[in-house]
Order: C-alpha cells, then structure tokens, then sequence
C-alpha cells in the first residue's frame, strides 16, 4: 500500500470493518488485518473460518483463533519480519483495543505505534468499475422498490408502517441490508399545513457491500398547494443544477455552491442547513464531502450524493437526492433520476 511510504510507516492494522473488505474481500463481523509493505495478514475467529478463507485467501495470510484473536494476531505479527514502527487506525480502533497495542503488560510493545487516521479511506474515494455498477445496481434496486411502495401507500399509514413496507421491497429485491435505518417523515414532522401530509422517504439499498443512498418526497392524499410546488421547484432547480454541473477537481465548496447559491438568491440560504452530499461507496457516508467548508478537490472516479433540501416551517421540508460517478468526462447519473413532483391523491 503506498500510504505506507508515505507515511513512514512498515505496516498499518485495519480494524474497520469497511476497510477490511476493501482490502481483502473479507466480510465478516470480526478480523484485524494487518497491512506490510510485503504481506497481509488477516486474523479472525472461528466462526469465520471457511467465509474468511474464500473470501480473502486469494489476497492475505489467513489465521483463524478459537480464543483470543489478539493474542494470536501479536504472535502472527512477530512472524512478518523486522518491522518497527506500525500505525493503527485511530478513528476506529476503541479505547480499550488500542490499550493493548502499549499499555501495562501490552503484547503490542515489541512495536511502535503511530496513530494514523483515514489513510485508506483515502485510496477508497476513487470508484474503480466494479464498484461504480455495485453502486449502479444498488441505487436501480432502491428505485424499484420505492415505486413498489408507493403503490400501497395511502392517507392514515404511519410512517412506521411505510418504512416496513420499503424496507421490505427493498429485501425482496435483493438487497444485503439496509445501510442506514430507513427514514419516512411525514406531517407536522414536515411542517406542511392544510391536512395534507407530506412523506419525505431517505432510503438506501446495499448490493456486494456497496450503498446507495437516495431521498425522494412525494405529496400524499391531496394536490400540492401553489407554495408547496414553489418550494419543491426550488430545490428540484438546485438539485439539476449540481447534478449537471459537478465534476471531479472542482472543490467540495465549489460543488456545494451550486446548489445552494440558487437556493440563497431566493431568500432560503438559511433553510439549507446541511451540505450538499458526500462519498458513497462501502459505507452511506465516506468521503468526499460536498461541503461550504471543504477546500480539497473532488476526486475522479468518486460517487457521491447531491441532496439539496429547503426546510420551512410552517410549509415543509423537501430535499431531493440523487448517487452521482464523477467519471472523466463528467457526471454520470446512477440514480434513477426521477425526481418529478408525485401527488399520491
């Protein structure tokens, strides 16, 4: 792994489990891996002992522990080689884990360890193909099974009962899981008035690990009123513009402002409170970030969200989101793209 040179460092213990996949295809609950400019180790439990050995074997040295997998990763590390100074993933590893790496009668002395932080988030913003069509598969996945949904849904459903209705097209379908709790809000939580309650659905769907991540609001059991149809207007407006104007390079700022300098002209600057998206991949939220206060560019090959949203009380809250490749020759839409105005009437 080139970080390594980088930064100065003969090895790097993984412990997310995010970065664990990315690395060496390992899926499971449990493992620490270590990464040597030569070798890499992965060690797991039992319980993971044939997933372990098919899934990553092709790639790492895999070790599999029936009683303390740190006691046996300390003894498989001794077995790399003259290393010395080790870094560790400060973002993740616990408290009570990185105790072991130094602290009173610690395994992990023989090594010095250097804290690090993201280093292989980093090498995963870049999408390479595989990963762009998990996420493609994901984010067609996730738009059939909302459209599945909204056929059931009707004036007087709880929000419960429309997210297990989601999240069961969702199963059907085929995804892995969901990657964040399903989240329909509705009503006062929306603020719309007139008795007509407004479902703002953010989903995700989850294809060989990678996520997508989409936000789509629909009017339920009337029409929209003049207002309502001005305000999702807006955003719908930011929404394209951004979706057509990102590119790799332009700064996390840049990108934000797309959206949010046509949202600010008409008054709502304030009522955008949250950024305009972030990275996807592995995990719903990784980077890059689409943010006023990011400086760093956006890299080519990363896909991220673009999800402006407007929140009025008093009118509602919309926010529309699409998963978007920051491909060489400019954005490319994975997403189903149909953001249009519903009224479920």
């Amino acid at each position: 792994m080139r970080a390594l040179a980088t930064e100065e460092l003969d090895g790097l213990l993984v412990t997310s489990r995010a970065n664990i996949r990315y690395l060496t295809g390992f899926s499971g609950s449990a493992a620490l891996v270590m990464v040597t400019r030569a070798d890499v180790l992965l060690v797991t439990d039992f319980r993971y002992d044939e997933q372990a050995r098919a899934e990553a074997g092709a790639v790492a040295r895999v070790e599999v522990e029936s009683t303390s997998v740190w006691d046996r990763f300390f003894k498989e590390l001794a077995t790399l080689g003259p290393l010395t100074s080790l870094g560790y993933e400060a973002h993740a590893l616990t408290v009570h884990d990185a105790e072991r790496l130094g602290g009173a009668g610690g395994a992990g002395k023989a090594w010095r360890w250097q804290a690090t932080t993201e280093l292989v988030e980093r090498l995963r913003a870049a999408k390479d193909a595989g990963e762009v069509a998990a996420i493609r598969t994901a984010a067609t996945l996730a738009g059939e099974a909302l459209r599945q949904t909204l056929t059931l849904v009707r004036p007087g459903m709880t929000e419960l009962e429309i997210a297990g209705l989601l999240e069961g097209a969702l199963r059907r379908l085929g995804s892995e899981g969901h990657p964040f709790s399903t989240i329909v809000a509705s009503g006062p939580r929306t603020a719309l008035p007139h008795a007509r309650s407004s479902a703002r659905a953010d989903f995700g769907a989850q294809v060989d690990g990678y996520c997508a991540d989409i936000t789509r609001t629909v009017l339920v059991g009337g029409r929209a009123t003049e207002r309502q149809r001005t305000l999702y207007g807006l955003v719908y407006d930011a929404q394209q513009r951004a979706r057509a104007g990102v590119r790799a390079g332009m700064s996390g700022r840049d990108a934000d402002a797309l959206a949010r300098e046509l949202i600010a002209a008409r008054g709502l600057g304030d009522a955008f409170g949250h950024s305009l998206g972030h990275g996807l991949g592995l995990e719903v939220h990784e980077a890059p970030r689409l943010s006023k206060t990011n400086a760093e560019p956006l890299p080519a090959g990363a896909v991220v969200t673009i999800e402006p949203g407007v929140y009025v009380a008093g009118d509602g809250g919309v926010r529309i989101e699409d998963d978007v490749h920051l491909a060489p020759e400019g954005p490319v839409l994975l997403s189903d793209g149909r953001t249009e105005l519903l009224e479920l009437v």
